[in-house]
This record gives structure tokens, sequence and C-alpha cells, in this order.
């Protein structure tokens, strides 16, 4: 099994034909992605010749595509001053899986696209800023490197979309059920509760890795989570150990501005809930280890 996306996942992309959509559809198709769709208003009734033989028609509307194709994904590389319109158009179009790509989205536009999907109902948003989401062997959206682990049964949530990577890598020997970078803006769909809470329900997820940031208390909410309903055991890291307080690190979202929003403060209530933090990446295969043979 996995989390949001398996198999039967059908996936349209907006902004295909620019040249991030073009490239990720490239790798998402020889991923094994089932892309059956392109949208760009302006190349609306043409297709689009694949390096994997696969052709993908281009629909000028979102509400097209998925009148014609059935799909229930849309992976967004639509640039920054359109995405929120973007996001606005498949919510319209009620499709139940939205990824957004995109980074340097402003946060107002975020809170409010993501405040409408709220309002709507039946559309999880994953992202912005976010590499997204893969679960090995069935589906891939975004922009996860696919060769760099296969199926398994380790959940991964993750801020960061280079440690997504590197925590793939590192548990290369075991696999995932399902690999999501939820990104670290300051405002973000899908947070590491949502992702904990699907994996707690995932028959075939024995651990769950969860990979925080300095900035914010998401990973804090989700420690006080994990301790009153998780049953499966899980792995933590923090980044931003060595960042000073009041400065941005690496994007908008990893910034301390307050006591608990430090990587150590963030780690204390982390290890106060039963989680079996590490205080490196390089060693979170060995406690993965440690952890599933005890």
């Amino acid at each position: 099994m996995s989390i949001f996306l398996n198999q039967d996942s059908k996936v349209i992309v907006q902004g295909m034909t620019g040249s991030e959509g073009m490239k990720h559809t490239t790798r998402m198709l020889a991923s094994g992605t089932a892309i059956v769709g392109g949208v760009n208003p302006r190349k609306a009734g043409q297709s689009v010749d694949f390096p994997s033989g696969v052709t993908v028609p281009v629909f000028g509307g979102v509400a097209d595509a998925i009148a014609a194709t059935g799909a229930n994904v849309s992976v967004v590389f639509v640039p920054p001053p359109f995405a929120k319109a973007a996001v606005v158009e498949a919510v319209d179009a009620g499709v139940p899986l939205v990824v957004v790509i995109t980074e340097g989205i402003p946060v107002k536009d975020t809170a409010e696209s993501f405040g409408y999907a709220q309002s709507k109902g039946g559309t999880r948003i994953i992202g912005p800023n976010c590499p997204g989401l893969i679960s090995p062997g069935q589906s891939n959206a975004g922009i996860i490197p696919a060769d760099i682990a296969g199926p398994g049964r380790v959940g991964l949530v993750s801020k960061s979309g280079t440690l997504t990577y590197q925590m793939m890598y590192e548990l290369r020997d075991y696999g995932f059920s399902s690999a999501v970078g939820i990104g670290g803006d300051p405002v973000i769909g899908t947070t590491h509760i949502d992702c904990l809470e699907a994996f707690q329900s995932d028959p075939d997820t024995d651990a769950i890795v969860m990979i925080g940031e300095i900035g914010g208390d998401l990973e804090i909410q989700a420690a006080k989570w994990i301790k009153a309903n998780c049953k499966k055991p899980v792995i933590g890291f923090i980044a931003g150990v060595t960042a000073p307080k009041g400065r941005t690190m690496g994007h908008a979202g990893a910034i301390v501005s307050g006591a608990d929003e430090s990587a150590e403060a963030k780690k204390k209530v982390m290890r106060e809930s039963g989680i079996h933090v590490v205080d490196s990446p390089a060693t979170i295969g060995a406690k993965v280890k440690e952890v599933l043979k005890g």
C-alpha cells in the first residue's frame, strides 16, 4: 500500500510545456507515472511526444483535462505569479490531490489558495516549494529521483527536499511505502501530522521517518500527536542546529523567531514524546535498523 499516491493515480501537469514542466514530466514518465495530460490555455489541442514514447495531450484547462482523462492528481509547475490561480482552478475542477512544486509563491497567495481548498473540501494540497511525493514502484508526482530507493515498509515525511533525497538513499536497503516532501514555507497544505495519520493507518508501513527543520512549531505539534496517537516507531531528525536566531536559512520557513522554534527545543520535545531522535542524517539508517529489530 501507500499514502496519497498509488499505481491507479492518473496525473496531469499544469505548466507541462514550460522548461521545468517538460523536464520533470519526462522524468516522471520514465519512472512509470501515468501522466495523462498537460494544461496550458495557449496550447490547447496540441500534444507532446516524450522520449519514453508516450504522447501527452495538452488541454486548455484543468476541468477539460479531468473530463477527458479522469485524472485525480495535478502537479503544478506554474510560475509564482500564476500559481494561486492554478491551484484555485484545480480545486474548482475537483482534483483530489494537488502537488505544488513551485517555489517563491507569496505566502499570502498560498494562504488564500489553501483556505479556498479547505472551504470547498475534497482537495489535498502538498507544498508549495516541495519535491512532491513518491510511492516507489507505483507513481511519482514531483521532482524526487525515482532511482534512489525502491518499494518497502518505511514511510517518510520531510520538510526538506534535499534531505528527502538523502534519507531515501540512506534507507535504500529498506525501501518506502511512500515518501512525502511537504515543503518548508511558512504556510503549507499538508503537514507532518497529516502524513503521520496516513502512515499510521497504512498496514504496509512499519516505521516512520520524520524530518523537520528550525522555524515554526509543526514538529512540536507532530511530536505531541505521536505521543497521543501513534503506535508505530518514529525516527526523527531536525536540521538547523547551528543556525543563528533570526536569520532565514535555506527558505522562508526556516527561521528561528522564538525559543520553541530552535532545533534543540524541538528535539527535546520529540524525545519526550517517544521519538527516536538522531543528531545526524548519516546515522538514521543505523537507527532505523535498531528500531525495527527492537
